[in-house]
C-alpha cells in the first residue's frame, strides 16, 4: 500500500513537472523562440501521456520548419494507437500538401473523402478541417460526395453556402440559401439577412429574381419562393413589382392582403408615394371588413400626409384635409386601437403646421387617459406632448416628460429615444458637456437610426469644441435649430446671416474669450464659424426649400459641394439637389443627370441605393410594367 502511493506521488510530481515544461514550450514558440520549442517538444514527446497537450503546437511546428520526415514518424507513431482518429487522418494529408507533393495530396484526401463519406459526423469535422487551412475545394467536395451518398439534397446546405461564398461561387452559393430556406419556412429571415448582407450589388440581386422567377415556375406551390421573391424587388427598391408579387401571394395563400400591406409600409418609409397609395387603395377595395382594411385606410392617409410634407412650402388646406380625415377616421371607429393612432397624427398635425398647440396638447391629454392606450402608445404620446411644450417654448416641462419616458421604458428603443431628445435640448440650451453625456450611451443604443443620429451630433459638437473651446459658433447654431424647431424660421434666417458674417447677437449668456473679439461696439461680437459653415450653408438649403424658394436651396447647395467637396455634407447636399430638381421642379432630365453624378461621384454613399432606384425609375424601368405572375 504504502509503495503504491509512493508511485502515485512520483507519477504526479512528474505529470505536474511536465505541464510547467509544456507551459514553457509553448511560451518559447510563442515568443518566436522555434529553437528552443522544439527542443523541448522532442522530449516531451518521449512520453505517450504528454501526446494530447502537445500534439497541435508540436506537428504544426514540424510542418513550419519543413520537417515533414520527422512530422510523418511521429504522426506514425500516434496513429497506430488511434487508427480511427479523423484529426490523425487529415494531417497525413496536410503533410503531402505542406511538403509539396500535391498529386499524393489529392489522391490521399479524395480515398479518405470516399472512406467517410455515409458518417456525416465525420464528414463534417473533415469540411471543417478543410476550410480552416484554406483547401475549400475538398470541404466541398467531401460535403457534396456525403450528401449524395446518404441520398439527402438538403443536408449541409449552411456548410456548401459558406464555401461556396469563400470561394466566390455566389451563384451555387445562393442555391444552397434557396435549399436551406425550403426546409422550413422558419428559416427565411434568416436567409433574407444573409442576403441582404452578403448581395449589394445590383446585378446581384437581379440575378436572383431571375432565379427565383425560375425556381417559382419550376415548383409554383413552395411558398418561401413567392416570398423571396417578393422581399428582392424591394430590396431593388421596384415597388411596383412588389406589388404584382404580393397581390398575386395573397391570393394564393388567402392572406387578406397582409403581404401587400408590408409592401406598402416599405414603399411609404422609402418615399414612394404613389405605389403606396396603389397598394392601400388596392387591399381597401379588395378585403373589406378584415383588419387590413382598417390599416390600410389609415396607411391612405398616413400616406398623403407625407406627400404633403415633402411638398413645399407646406400647403394648410391640404394639412386641414387630413386633420378631417383622421377624425373622420376615429369618429367612424372609435372602439379601434387604430384610432388612437390616428388621434395621435391628428394631434401633431395641429402642433406642427397649424400651430394650433393647445388643440394638440387636448387631444394627446385625452390620449394618455384613454385606458385603452397602450404603455408603449402612451409613452410615445409623452414625448409629443414633449415636443409640443418645447414649441410653446417650455423646456422645462418638455425634459419631465422625456425624463418619464426614459425611466419607465430603460433599455428599449422608445426610451433611448426619450434619451436622445433630453440630449438635444441639452444641446439647444448650450450645455455641450451635459449633451454628450447622454450621447455617449445613446452611441451604443440598440436601434440604429438612434444611434446613428446621436453619432452625427456627439461629433458635431467634438469637431466644433475642438477648435473653439468655449463654443459660441456652436452654441449660436444649436438655437438657430431650436427657431427653426419652434418653426421661426424667419428669426432663424436673421441669425443665420450673422452666424455667416462671423457674428453673433449679445445676449447674458454670451461669454467674452476664446474665440470671442471683446472690442465690438454694436449689438453683436465677433466669433470663428470656419468649422461650422458648411453645417450653416446646410442648415439654410434646407429652410429655403421649404418655404419654396427652390433657386436659392440649390445654389446654396452648389457652394457646399464647391467649396466642401470633401466634406461629410458633399454627399447630401448632391442627393438633395437632384431631388430638388425630381420633385420640386418637376426637371426629371436634370435630376437623372445629377443622380448618375452622384453615382459616379459618391458609389459608396448611403444615399446610392435611393440615386440608383430614383435613376431607374426616372429612366423608365418601372413604369407600370407588367411582371411575371407568381
Amino acid at each position: 500500500m504504502r509503495i503504491t502511493l509512493i508511485l502515485l506521488l512520483l507519477a504526479t510530481l512528474t505529470q505536474a513537472q511536465n505541464q510547467d515544461d509544456i507551459q514553457l514550450a509553448n511560451e518559447y514558440l510563442l515568443k518566436g523562440d522555434k529553437k528552443k520549442a522544439l527542443e523541448m517538444f522532442k522530449e516531451l514527446a518521449k512520453q505517450e501521456a504528454n501526446h494530447p497537450y502537445i500534439y497541435n503546437n508540436y506537428f504544426n511546428l514540424l510542418l513550419d520548419i519543413s520537417a515533414f520526415d520527422e512530422a510523418q514518424k511521429f504522426l506514425q507513431k500516434l496513429s497506430k494507437k488511434d487508427p480511427l482518429n479523423i484529426q490523425y487522418n487529415l494531417d497525413h494529408g496536410l503533410i503531402f500538401v505542406r511538403s509539396g507533393e500535391l498529386s499524393k495530396a489529392d489522391r490521399y484526401y479524395k480515398d479518405l473523402i470516399s472512406e467517410n463519406k455515409s458518417n456525416a459526423q465525420r464528414i463534417k469535422m473533415m469540411s471543417d478541417f478543410f476550410m480552416a487551412r484554406s483547401l475549400v475545394d475538398y470541404g466541398i467536395q467531401a460535403l457534396s460526395d456525403s450528401r449524395q451518398a446518404l441520398g439527402n439534397p438538403y443536408l449541409f446546405c449552411l456548410e456548401l453556402a459558406m464555401l461556396h461564398r469563400i470561394k466566390g461561387n455566389q451563384d451555387k452559393m445562393v442555391q444552397e440559401y434557396l435549399s436551406y430556406v425550403t426546409q422550413s419556412s422558419a428559416n427565411i429571415q434568416y436567409v433574407k439577412n444573409v442576403m441582404q448582407a452578403l448581395l449589394t450589388k445590383p446585378e446581384e440581386l437581379e440575378s436572383l429574381e431571375k432565379l427565383l422567377y425560375e425556381k417559382i415556375q419550376a415548383h409554383p406551390d413552395v411558398e418561401v419562393y413567392s416570398d423571396l421573391l417578393i422581399w428582392v424587388t424591394m430590396q431593388q427598391k421596384n415597388f411596383y413589382a412588389s406589388f404584382i408579387q404580393a397581390r398575386a401571394y395573397d391570393k394564393r395563400y388567402r392572406r387578406e392582403g397582409e403581404k401587400s400591406m408590408e409592401v406598402a409600409r416599405v414603399a411609404l418609409d422609402n418615399e414612394d408615394y404613389d405605389n403606396a397609395l396603389k397598394v392601400y387603395r388596392y387591399v381597401i377595395r379588395e378585403f373589406p371588413n378584415t383588419q387590413t382594411y382598417l390599416l390600410a385606410r389609415l396607411g391612405l392617409i398616413r400616406t398623403r400626409e407625407a406627400r404633403v410634407k415633402k411638398s413645399f412650402p407646406v400647403n394648410k388646406d391640404s394639412v386641414q384635409i387630413l386633420i378631417d380625415d383622421y377624425r373622420d377616421f376615429t369618429n367612424q371607429y372609435p372602439d379601434n386601437v387604430n384610432s388612437l393612432e390616428a388621434a395621435r397624427s391628428e394631434a401633431l398635425l395641429f402642433a406642427n403646421y397649424l400651430d394650433q398647440k393647445d388643440s394638440a396638447i387636448h387631444i394627446i391629454s385625452k390620449l394618455l387617459l384613454n385606458p385603452r392606450t397602450s404603455l408603449h402608445l402612451k409613452s410615445k404620446a409623452k414625448l409629443d406632448l414633449g415636443d409640443i411644450y418645447l414649441l410653446k417654448g417650455e423646456p422645462w416641462e418638455s425634459t419631465l416628460l422625456y425624463s418619464q419616458v426614459e425611466k419607465v421604458q430603460k433599455e428599449n428603443p422608445i426610451g433611448y429615444e426619450a434619451k436622445l431628445k433630453n440630449a438635444k435640448l441639452s444641446y439647444y440650451k448650450g450645455d455641450f458637456r451635459l449633451a454628450q453625456e447622454h450621447l455617449d450611451i445613446l452611441k451604443q443604443a440598440t436601434t440604429r437610426e438612434i444611434a446613428n443620429d446621436a453619432l452625427d451630433l456627439s461629433m458635431r459638437i467634438k469637431e466644433n469644441i475642438a477648435f473653439d473651446s468655449v463654443g459660441e459658433a456652436l452654441k449660436q447654431y444649436a438655437s438657430i435649430e431650436l427657431l427653426l424647431y419652434q418653426n421661426k424660421n424667419e428669426e432663424a434666417l436673421k441669425q443665420i446671416e450673422l452666424l455667416k458674417e462671423g457674428r453673433v447677437q449679445k445676449s447674458p449668456n454670451v461669454k467674452t474669450g476664446g474665440a470671442i473679439l471683446s472690442n465690438q461696439t454694436d449689438s453683436t461680437l465677433s466669433i470663428s464659424n470656419q468649422t461650422i459653415l458648411d453645417d450653416v450653408y446646410w442648415l439654410e438649403a434646407n429652410i429655403r426649400m421649404r418655404q419654396g424658394e427652390f433657386e436659392k436651396s440649390i445654389g446654396l447647395l452648389e457652394k457646399i459641394i464647391q467649396d466642401y467637396g470633401d466634406d461629410i455634407l458633399a454627399d447630401d447636399a448632391y442627393f438633395l439637389r437632384a431631388e430638388i430638381y425630381e420633385r420640386q421642379l418637376s426637371q426629371k432630365d436634370k435630376a437623372m443627370e445629377i443622380y448618375r453624378e452622384f453615382l459616379n461621384k459618391y458609389p459608396g454613399s448611403v444615399y446610392a441605393a435611393e440615386a440608383r432606384k430614383r435613376y431607374r425609375s426616372l429612366r423608365g424601368d418601372f413604369n407600370g410594367q407588367e411582371q411575371p405572375q407568381m
